[in-house]
């Protein structure tokens, strides 16, 4: 009998998902979502944020790592708790409740990926044992005797081969796509925040900041009031395999946690395919300020220099004359952005350009704003 292949997964009770050349064909139930049946997959409609959003689940169709550096940081504006380290709670624990079905569709799309990439290597262990039969029956003669084997051999290898084709392209296409569509004045607030991330993104350096602790000015003769442990990291534009998308994702790298991920109406902490949380925008607090660093190393050549102190200063600011060799240290103003939820998120960055830093968090909070006013309108 000649090899053949088809895949049908079982969720629940009485919901299957259908794989073949053109994907995923049948539906799944997401609570929170509707969910609508066509010929081309699953479609999850939605309304986050005051937006008409169309999920579809699709299946048709390190760089050398900085040192850590421990500097000094002046921050006349800081009011809340330090503590020794800056992170964000557990991924499981932070995704939106009004983000859970999101989540949940891109969970089951990715593990029925897993699936059908062991499926893969079965299939391919089959053809080659097919293939290897195949010259066995030539070697012991009964290949040329009955004509019927081989063309038995050989339908189950067209099979197979077909199978494979079919496979890999539903693995290569298994992602969400999400379709974003803006009225005209949305448009132009998320577009003003879009090209201010990527003003951000030009800073001369840019840092997370891992953690943070006071010190006594006075026992430490310095002219700063806290210690950071902060380390060089990298923003830009970045996509995700398991979202696909009409507008690109802004991507924050974090050196000691999940890396974010931003989207028009919600922000993505990813760590693996498996692991990660989807947090709404609206959820979402991101503050930007000024802050007044003592730099001990060298001045990035978009930030500006707003004085000057002395490595071992007196109560006054004045030098301390007891230490022979004291020099004097530039205080540059850099920009900072800190990034909360109620449910854990806990970021901090450090940016060399104030004037960007500012730009993106006005931006933010006006495009924010919006989505709230429309939001409460529907």
């Amino acid at each position: 009998m000649a090899w053949s292949y088809r895949k049908r997964i079982k969720i629940v009770p009485g919901v299957h998902l259908n794989f073949s050349k053109r994907g995923i064909s049948t539906s799944i139930g997401v609570k929170g979502a509707s969910v609508n049946f066509s010929s081309s997959g699953t479609r999850l409609n939605t309304n986050v944020l005051g937006f008409s959003n169309s999920y579809q689940i699709s299946g048709s169709s390190s760089s050398r790592s900085p040192q850590p550096q421990s500097q000094p940081l002046f921050v006349p504006d800081y009011h809340r708790n330090l503590s020794d380290n800056i992170f964000s709670a557990d991924v499981h624990e932070i995704t939106s409740q009004g983000m859970s079905g999101i989540k949940e569709s891109i969970l089951v799309a990715q593990r029925q990926k897993i699936e059908l990439e062991r499926d893969l290597k079965k299939i391919k262990k089959a053809l080659s044992f097919s293939k290897t039969k195949k010259i066995a029956s030539y070697i012991l003669i009964y290949g040329f005797i009955n004509k019927k084997v081989v063309q038995t051999i050989n339908q189950d290898i067209n099979a197979q081969k077909e199978a494979i084709i079919e496979t890999k392209i539903v693995i290569d296409n298994s992602a969400i796509n999400i379709d974003v569509q803006f009225d005209d004045p949305t448009k132009r607030k998320y577009e003003r925040f879009y090209n201010a991330f990527k003003n951000l993104s030009t800073s001369h350096r840019i840092w997370d900041i891992t953690g943070a602790h006071f010190q006594n000015r006075v026992a430490a003769r310095s002219n700063a009031s806290t210690l950071v442990n902060r380390r060089e990291t990298k923003i830009g534009l970045k996509s995700l395999s398991i979202i696909k998308s009409n507008y690109e994702a802004l991507y924050f790298q974090n050196i000691n946690g999940a890396d974010l991920y931003f989207y028009p109406t919600f922000v993505i902490m990813y760590t693996n395919n498996q692991k990660f949380a989807i947090i709404g925008l609206d959820e979402l607090n991101l503050m930007t300020t000024s802050v007044s660093f003592t730099e001990t190393s060298s001045v990035p050549r978009d930030s500006k220099v707003i004085r000057k102190t002395w490595a071992k200063v007196n109560k006054n600011g004045t030098p301390d004359k007891r230490f022979k060799n004291n020099y004097q240290i530039p205080v540059v103003q850099y920009g900072r952005i800190h990034l909360s939820t109620s449910t854990g998120v806990n970021e901090e960055y450090q940016i060399s350009n104030f004037e960007f830093t500012k730009e993106f968090g006005d931006a933010f909070q006006e495009y924010k704003n919006l989505c709230r006013v429309i939001d409460r309108m529907n």
